[in-house]
């Protein structure tokens, strides 16, 4: 069994949603984690995990969006966390490649979104790109209790000090790409206990399915790709990740095995 802990399925259009989500679970994907970027889309992302009892989600604004509207509270957060479908809070963080929001928007965001999280006991999914410093100075300045750094694929230094605050790491087909030496060598480093996989979907699909639109079902790629650097077997990553997985995220419940007739 996988978990695919970071995909967004509303991003899809509502009528090939049972398709991904069946695809994925023929492909032994068994848990997945929609994650919300717009609080006005928490709606949409809430309803699609109401719909499977294997489906969780997040609740969260992403630093593209810090700018639009006031800024959110963490009060807000904590408000649309109660609910028994979510399971994190996120994705929040810093993004200063595209900059879609001013930096000081998104700071002010990133610290609402820890707070939240360490308040409603549950993990922070961080964000982070062309923001390494920035990321490491604000998460050790507000030292949330449990998270994950998602879709890791930069420095060593992020890694680092992701795990020296007690965060995990989630690898996404990017560790797959040509262009990924630099990241496969820090993969290789990285403690199996606290490694965690996922698609981005719709974005980001792994070789070999480069170009087309990502879904869950491809994390077999990904997954396979990560147990060959960590040298075990891809049950072995399987099995690791899953409990990983389990144990960040001990809202979510895992599947329930089907009962002998």
């Amino acid at each position: 069994m996988l978990v695919d802990s970071h995909c967004h399925l509303d991003f899809a259009e509502e009528a090939d949603r049972p398709g991904i989500i069946a695809r994925a679970k023929a492909a032994g994907v068994k848990t997945l984690v929609s994650i919300c970027t717009k609080i006005e889309e928490f709606p949409t992302v809430r309803t699609i995990a109401e719909s499977d009892p294997d489906i969780w989600c997040s609740v969260g604004v992403h630093p593209h969006e810090a700018g639009n509207g006031p800024p959110i509270s963490a009060e807000t957060l904590i408000g649309f966390a109660r609910h028994p479908k979510v399971v994190g809070i996120g994705e929040t963080g810093l993004d200063f490649y595209y900059e879609h929001s001013p930096r000081e928007q998104q700071d002010v965001s990133f610290r609402a979104h820890i707070a939240a999280a360490n308040e409603a006991g549950l993990p922070l999914i961080v964000h982070t790109r062309d923001a390494d410093a920035e990321t490491i100075a604000l998460l050790a300045e507000e030292k949330p209790r449990a998270g994950v750094i998602h879709c890791f694929s930069t420095g060593r230094e992020l890694a680092e000090h992701a795990l020296e605050l007690g965060l995990y790491i989630s690898l996404s087909g990017i560790v797959t790409f040509k262009t990924a030496d630099a990241l496969r060598d820090i993969v290789r480093d990285l403690p199996l206990d606290r490694l965690l996989v996922e698609t981005d979907a719709p974005y980001l699909a792994p070789v070999p399915l480069r170009g087309k639109t990502n879904e869950p079902a491809f994390i077999t790629h990904t997954a396979a790709l990560v147990a060959e650097l960590k040298g075990v077997s891809p049950e072995e990553l399987a099995e690791a990740t899953t409990a990983n997985f389990f144990r960040l995220f001990s809202k979510a419940q895992p599947p329930k095995e089907p009962k002998e007739s």
